[in-house]
């Protein structure tokens, strides 16, 4: 188990001393931020956290994104442009795609999200997503985030959907996914943006890098009636009110079916519990005990959510990626971590590069990156997890 050197004021035997940490600096009213050292026989990592006090009336947690699914940018302005006082970087993400020629990657996360109490995807399979191996019991349904309570939790979200039209009812298998499942249909909205849609196609629920489906076929609904049919997915923005259908395989027979004409009614939730904002990450740590079957061999730089107080209280960990430090910690050490710091459930979320943490400073306008990103500088991410306090909103 690491030892939170600059906490608790011990270090393990024949490690470097841990350098005195600063107290609690307030950000915000409910919310502090410090730093901390966890040293261990393969070296000292450093930590960021941020604290935040649920229970205090004029905070708030909300989901920072650019506006759309697949699009990404620096934390930092996403904090900026929402208002927050500081936050965390969020889901991993279709960061890259090089096994199917001609395709783009789209930077849409993997995992649900939700957004002012509304669904804005769902996820993808899991043997479609990006990010270390998933612990043996958890998916990419699992999410962190606030309930109406305003109480911060760890859950699962399910897409919950239909497709109806004169033809019958279908599933819906995806909403907003850069990745469908074989033989599904599924559904992509304005909160998608303008990226193309042909990797929804691509892969299969166990293989990633499979070839792209064959077998396609996209319906588009406008105010409940097809108005456009494509034998493949297309691209560019959607307007409000319209809703693309695309399905592969199986999913695809179903919606060549439809015509132009057509009435259809499509319905979606997301199922599991109600949420005011959300974001997906896999669980680590569960009533006070890491999960069993998790990483304990390949440090990496780490991102992390912890709920601590019966839900009343959340825990943003972010570590540095300087050099002058080791090089991450495990995911059984960041479990560790979150539990000596008092959380009873946590997530990982994405780490590398995308690892970041920001914040204000002594009543700035703005955020500032308070960890060093492995790669330099901030990379460009497709959501985080914002903290907002009423009364300090700031153009």
């Amino acid at each position: 188990m690491l030892v939170l050197a600059s906490l608790l004021g011990a270090s393990l035997a024949g490690a470097p001393p841990a350098a005195p940490a600063p107290v609690w600096q307030r950000v915000a009213p409910g919310v502090e931020y410090r730093w901390f050292d966890l040293p261990s026989p393969r070296g000292t990592a450093r930590a960021h956290l941020l604290s935040v006090d649920l229970g205090n009336a004029r905070v708030s947690m909300g989901l920072l994104y650019p506006g759309v699914v697949a699009a990404r940018s620096p934390l930092s302005s996403l904090a900026d442009n929402a208002g927050a006082v500081g936050g965390v970087n969020g889901d991993f993400f279709h960061l890259s795609e090089t096994q199917h020629p001609g395709v783009e990657a789209t930077g849409a996360p993997v995992g649900p999200a939700v957004a002012d109490g509304r669904p804005l995807k769902a996820a993808v399979p899991n043997g479609q997503r990006y990010g270390p191996a998933l612990p043996p019991g958890t998916n990419t349904r699992h999410v962190l985030g606030v309930g109406e309570d305003g109480l911060a939790r760890v859950g699962e979200l399910a897409l919950d959907g239909t497709v109806s039209s004169q033809q019958g009812e279908l599933p819906l298998g995806g909403l907003n996914q850069y990745a469908l499942p074989v033989d599904a249909v599924g559904v992509f909205t304005k909160d998608w943006g303008a990226a193309s849609r042909v990797r929804a196609t691509c892969g299969t629920d166990t293989q990633r890098d499979a070839p792209c489906s064959t077998e396609t076929y996209e319906v588009t609904v406008r105010g409940g009636q097809v108005v456009a049919v494509s034998e493949k997915p297309g691209r560019g923005a959607i307007a409000p009110g319209t809703e693309v259908l695309v399905g592969r395989e199986a999913g695809a027979r179903e919606l060549r079916r439809m015509a132009v004409g057509d009435q259809v009614n499509v319905r979606y939730a997301l199922a599991g519990g109600t949420y005011r904002f959300a974001v997906g990450g896999y669980p680590v740590l569960r009533a006070g005990e890491p999960l069993s079957g998790m990483d304990k061999v390949t440090p990496a730089v780490r991102t992390a959510a912890g709920v601590r107080d019966g839900g009343q209280r959340l825990l943003l960990l972010a570590l540095d990626g300087s050099p002058g430090f080791r090089s991450g910690l495990t995911v059984v050490e960041v479990a560790d971590a979150m539990r000596d710091l008092g959380a009873s459930d946590a997530v990982n979320l994405d780490g590398g590069g995308s690892s970041t943490l920001v914040a204000r400073e002594g009543g700035a306008a703005k955020v500032k990156v308070l960890n060093h990103p492995s790669g330099g500088a901030q990379r460009a991410v497709p959501n985080g997890i914002g903290i907002f306090v009423r009364g300090e909103e700031k153009p």
